[in-house]
This record gives C-alpha cells, structure tokens and sequence, in this order.
C-alpha cells in the first residue's frame, strides 16, 4: 500500500506535467514564430502542429490541473497554494490565448503607407526592397518594414496591388 505522501506526490507530478503541456502547447509556437529570427522547417512544423493542437490541448490541461489543484489545495500550506494559483493562472492564460490569433498582433497590416523620394530615402545601400513598377508609377517596399506588416495594399500606375512578404 502505498504512503498518502507518495499520492501526493503522484498528484503533484501529474499537476506540473498537465501544466507544462498546457503553457508549453501556447509558449512554444509563439517563442518559435517570431519575426528576424531564423526559423528552420522543423521547427515550423513543430510550432504548427502544437498551434493546431493547441485549444483543445490547453483546455484538457486546465481540466486536469483545476481538478488536481482542488484536490491538493486542502493538503498543501500556504507557499504551495501560492504555487497552485501562479500555475493555474499561466494554464488558463495559456488556454484563453491558444483560442486567439495572437500572430495578427505581431503582423499588422499598414493602414496608410507613407512613400518618399528615392533622394529622401535613408535606406542603406544594402537594404533588400521589394518593387513594383506599373507604367512610370514605381513603388519600393523595404523588407524590413514589409516583414512586420507581411501585407500592404496599395495602388500602382492605376492598379491594385498586394503587396506582401
């Protein structure tokens, strides 16, 4: 038969894990997509099958932990309800944002693009754009700027464009 500190100690072991599933199936994808940053293919498809498993992933880990959480919150002194509160916090902010689309956070479309003169620029000579040109009307986006907003609508010698990176 086993001791009521080894259960407790199972039920801790089966909390921290839940939890850590749950914060890393949020933490992971973010902290992997990140713009300037070099993102391998592995990686990628790591960071979008957890982003693809994500809601349901995180709400099974806040069903878990709550649960565990109930049943240790009377067994523990005070020190590890203050452990139990942080972690179900982080589980449940991690289930609320597993649900959001936190990237178009990151990635913002520009409302109203804003050109200058080539003269004007304070581009460095190195600096990799992307351009377009319709007739005389030309248009050159810096992929700096593009790989913060990753699409831009514009018009172009009377033309539509999206341009996007």
């Amino acid at each position: 038969m086993q001791s009521s500190s080894d259960q407790r100690g199972y039920v801790w072991l089966i909390f921290v894990a839940s939890a850590l599933a749950g914060i890393g199936l949020f933490f992971v994808p973010a902290f992997i997509i990140r713009p300037f940053t070099h993102q391998t293919p592995a990686g990628l498809a790591l960071a979008m099958a957890l982003r693809q498993r994500a809601p349901w992933g995180t709400l099974a880990a806040v069903v878990v932990c709550l649960a565990l959480a109930l049943v240790l919150w009377g067994i523990v002194r005070k020190g590890g309800k203050i452990v139990l509160a942080v972690v179900m916090v982080l589980v449940a902010f991690s289930a609320v944002m597993a649900r959001l689309n936190y990237f178009e956070w990151m990635f913002h479309p520009v409302d109203s693009a804003q050109f200058e003169t080539a003269s004007e620029s304070k581009l460095d000579k190195g600096e990799m754009i992307l351009a377009v040109r319709f007739g005389s009307d030309a248009r050159a986006y810096p992929i700096r700027e593009m790989a913060y907003h990753h699409v831009l609508n514009d018009v172009v010698g009377d033309v539509p464009v999206a341009v996007t990176y």
